[in-house]
């Protein structure tokens, strides 16, 4: 029996050991080193350059080598970006658990900035659907830069009357807004469905989506953002400072959560026997942050009726095309809180770091 305890004691032992090791591991944030020097000769652009985690002090704007489209590619020109929580996440490396993927102390890739919108200026061996002089929009590694490069399949063409900063506003908002109401939330016309952070990136374009599938929608966001929520097509709207959604006894066949400001036994007291919760966004914390929410709904998920679940969203040309095609009936319109220039990146992630935005922040390169 004694034998049993010290085996058991020693196997507790290496477990706590393995995880404080794999904490440590993962905590870990590298010294900033130094840019190093362009190869002499080479072709330069101005980027920001993200070379280590810590706040947007770490962000830097430098002179780095041009690059060249890969067979499958184009090169493009950006005139505009946007900034996005992925943005910020990235920078800080948080939740710890995603350098798993980003890079363990330090980013794998220090090219910063995912939404873009530009020309494209050259295209690779392989690429038939774009041309030099095409106006197109989408994400791709290093987006606060003069060019970058991303593949054919990632992107689409803009629409003659839409400018670039709006084309720039849509890719990973828009997208995850589409496929959340879309694939996750599965809505049919007449359904109800909420979207709580209505007045966010993501919020701003669900309101509309959903509206454009036939939805009633419910957009819950804070007072000075009613008017412009309901301006978007909402035919209810919540302000949070005044009424709690999980208190109306309305009830949801879908709520779209960014907020994560209610518990999962809250949100499933308002929704239908077959309602559906996507969880897109949540509270922040270094560890997991917003993955809490949706580890917790997994968990839940098989003794419920209603699905939950997180939403990833995945950039597709397809589903970029049909964005441009919403927005060129007049059916989703862009909501820009602020623009600021290149150099200007760091205060513009700061301000994204608030929560507090209206609809979308624009990095301006023309």
């Amino acid at each position: 029996m004694k034998l049993r305890y010290k085996i058991a004691g020693g196997f507790l032992v290496i477990v706590v050991v393995a995880i404080t090791l794999f904490a440590l591991t993962l905590s870990y944030t590298a010294a900033c080193e130094p840019a190093p020097g362009v190869a002499q000769g080479a072709v330069t652009m101005k980027a920001v350059v993200n070379r280590c985690y810590g706040s947007p002090d770490v962000l830097t704007l430098e002179d780095i080598e041009k690059p060249s489209p890969a067979d499958d590619e184009v090169l493009v020109k950006v005139h505009a970006a946007a900034v996005n929580p992925y943005d910020w996440h990235g920078m800080r490396g948080s939740p710890f658990i995603m350098r798993l993927g980003s890079g363990l102390g330090s980013p794998k890739e220090i090219r910063f900035g995912a939404d873009f919108a530009g020309a494209v200026e050259a295209v690779g061996k392989n690429v038939t659907k774009f041309k030099p002089g095409d106006r197109v929009f989408s994400a791709g590694a290093g987006a606060f830069a003069e060019y970058l490069t991303v593949r054919e399949n990632r992107i689409a063409l803009i629409p003659d009357d839409v400018s670039f900063e709006d084309a720039a506003s849509l890719p990973i908002a828009a997208i995850t807004a589409l496929q959340a109401l879309r694939d996750k939330g599965k809505i049919e016309p007449g359904q109800k469905v909420l979207i709580n952070g209505a007045s966010g990136g993501v919020g701003t374009f669900a309101v509309q989506i959903a509206k454009s599938m036939g939805a009633e929608v419910t957009g819950v966001c804070s007072t000075r953002n009613v008017e412009m929520v309901r301006s978007l097509g909402a035919d209810h709207v919540i302000d949070y400072k005044k009424e709690d959604y999980t208190e109306g006894g309305e009830q949801y066949d879908v709520i779209v959560d960014m907020v994560g400001n209610h518990s999962l036994s809250e949100n499933r007291s308002v929704m239908s026997p077959a309602g559906r919760f996507v969880i897109i966004g949540g509270s922040k914390g270094d560890w997991l942050g917003p993955l809490m929410g949706p580890l917790k709904a997994m968990v839940m998920n098989p003794f419920v009726d209603q699905e939950m679940g997180l939403m990833i969203a995945r950039i597709d040309g397809d589903d970029l095309a049909e964005l441009a095609k919403l927005m060129e009936r007049g059916e989703l319109s862009v909501v820009i809180d602020r623009r600021y220039s290149l150099s200007e990146v760091p205060d513009a992630i700061r301000y994204s770091e608030e929560g507090h935005a209206r609809g979308k922040i624009i990095i301006t390169l023309e």
